[in-house]
């Protein structure tokens, strides 16, 4: 360095170079100080900036497609179930009453025969034999009896002359009634001759169908043998036999009081009507082992749907009520009973119990809990919660349809717009 002070390098005083550094200084500590703000202010404390700090509320819960249906008030039949066996209305076994061989088979299996139609015949020459000894033995009788009353005469005459004892004419009364005895003795076995005769013909005891046949023609039969020739059973009218709980003799006794009481008998899957009768019976006690009561209704069976010994589910008709009426669907069952979701007037729902009197065709006859023209779920319960949102499928489908912008889930709050 010279002795006039300036720098040997620049020329500059040594001060003058001391002054520049500090200004320097100064003004990048300050730019350092604006640009930390700006940092803190766009990053913020956690580095994020200020913009996405304030982000979007979360988007709001998409509604529930639901099916919806509505609260009705009609007329709705009160029925009971049951589990019933078809019977025949009446069943005979045919047998023989006499024996000898079977001569002659007149009917088909599984044909309908009508009461006093042929069936079988027995060969009748061994008890036609019968007959006419029984009427050969009376013919002897009678003409003895003729003669003893003839001998009664004369010796009642000759009495009175003292030509014969009263002795004989006593002896010749008793003749004559012994006589008497034998004739209604031979026509006695002529009626039973006449009667076994008559059980070589055989037939239909009463209308019905036959079954398989027990025995073939030309088979020597006994009236000893335990099987029968035939089965007849009578299914035009055909009975059906099942129980019901003891809890609802109250109500059949009143309905019968009422009026006759219709039961309708359908297939194990209540899916197939297979006719409708008439309650005839209701058992004069209760099974003490099941507590029920066993019943019998009458069908006539025209359509020969009802078949002896099939299992039916008999439906007995109490009464046809007025009142609150849903869909069955709608019915839930619950841990405190039976509810059913209903729809508010912001499409929010709410849980309702109810308490079903009946259930008929897929409806269910409500006693209490539901009003006229309320809105119910009828199908979409599993995701429904108390307060869920929903949206009727059937609604949005048909405004759809309209070309009307209806209750979508792109338009809900929160949901992406196209």
């Amino acid at each position: 360095m010279k002795a006039d002070g300036r720098s040997s390098r620049s020329g500059e005083p040594e001060g003058g170079r001391k002054t520049g550094r500090a200004m320097r200084w100064s003004i990048g500590t300050a730019i350092a100080v604006v640009v930390g703000a700006g940092g803190y202010g766009w990053f913020g404390p956690l580095g994020l900036g200020s913009a996405r700090s304030a982000s979007p509320p979360p988007p709001a819960a998409r509604p529930v497609p639901v099916t919806a249906g509505k609260v009705a008030v009609e007329n709705f039949p009160v029925y009971r179930l049951g589990i019933g066996t078809v019977q025949a209305y009446n069943t005979v076994t045919v047998k023989v009453r006499v024996d000898g061989e079977l001569h002659k088979v007149a009917f088909h299996e599984g044909q309908d025969v009508n009461q006093g139609d042929l069936l079988a015949i027995i060969d009748p020459r061994p008890l036609e034999a019968l007959l006419r000894q029984a009427e050969a033995d009376k013919a002897r009788d009678e003409a003895l009896l003729a003669n003893a009353k003839l001998d009664l005469e004369r010796f009642s005459t000759l009495v009175k002359r003292e030509f014969a004892t009263r002795q004989s004419v006593d002896t010749q009364n008793a003749l004559v009634v012994q006589y008497q005895a034998a004739v209604l003795h031979d026509q006695a076995a002529i009626d039973n001759a006449q009667v076994q005769l008559g059980y070589t013909t055989i037939t239909a005891p009463l209308s019905g169908r036959t079954g398989v046949r027990l025995i073939d023609q030309g088979n020597i039969v006994h009236a000893s043998d335990a099987t029968g020739l035939v089965v007849i059973t009578q299914i035009k009218p055909i009975a059906v036999v099942f129980a019901l709980p003891q809890q609802y003799l109250p109500e059949i006794t009143d309905a019968l009081r009422r009026g006759p009481v219709n039961v309708l008998a359908y297939d194990q899957h209540n899916r197939l009507n297979l006719g409708e009768g008439r309650l005839e019976l209701v058992d004069n006690q209760i099974d003490q082992g099941t507590g029920s009561a066993r019943l019998k209704a009458i069908f006539p069976n025209d359509d020969e749907r009802l078949w002896p010994g099939a299992f039916v589910n008999a439906w007995l008709r109490l009464e046809l009520r007025r009142g609150t009426v849903v869909p069955a669907s709608a019915v839930q069952a619950g841990p405190e009973g039976s509810f059913a979701f209903v729809i508010r007037s912001d499409d929010t729902v709410e849980t309702r119990p109810v308490r079903v009197a009946a259930t008929w065709e897929g409806k269910a006859l409500i006693e209490s809990g539901l009003a006229d023209q309320e809105r119910v779920v009828v199908d979409g319960q599993y995701k429904l919660r108390r307060g869920t949102r929903v949206i009727d499928t059937a609604q949005a489908k048909s405004a759809e349809a309209k070309g009307a912008p209806a209750k979508t889930l792109a338009a809900q709050p929160g949901a992406p717009t196209p």
